[in-house]
């Protein structure tokens, strides 16, 4: 089974976007009806207003794996994203180093990057 959609609940639509957009730099498939679809490898992330108040909560942590954690922290960190964390290693699995850095989107949801290193 793999996850086809993931929900991501947002303030303001298109700031969001810009964010998601010109920071992360995810394709935008199309934006309807105050919904905004990005695609994310094999998954689709959808960004809009909670529909009602038993909807309306932070989103879950999502970790977008990156090749080179440090490098794609610099490019976010330059677009505006604010960072909790710097890079650093989380776990180390045999010969495969887990690196992560937090940070916040625009709508104070919280995402990771995420990077195997494997030595």
């Amino acid at each position: 089974m793999k996850i086809g959609q993931i929900a991501v609940n947002v303030d303001n639509v298109e700031r969001a976007v810009e964010f998601y957009r010109d920071v992360l730099g995810l394709p935008l498939l199309f934006e309807m009806n105050g919904l905004a679809f990005f695609q994310c490898e094999d998954t689709r992330l959808l960004l809009s207003r909670p529909e009602s108040e038993e909807f309306n909560h932070p989103s879950s942590v999502l970790y977008f794996k990156v090749d080179n954690i440090q490098t794609e922290v610099a490019q976010i960190k330059d677009g505006g994203a604010t960072f909790i964390d710097e890079p650093h290693m989380v776990a180390k699995m045999g010969n495969t180093e887990t690196w992560m850095a937090f940070f916040k989107d625009t709508e104070g949801n919280t995402h990771a990057l995420m990077s195997e290193i494997s030595s």
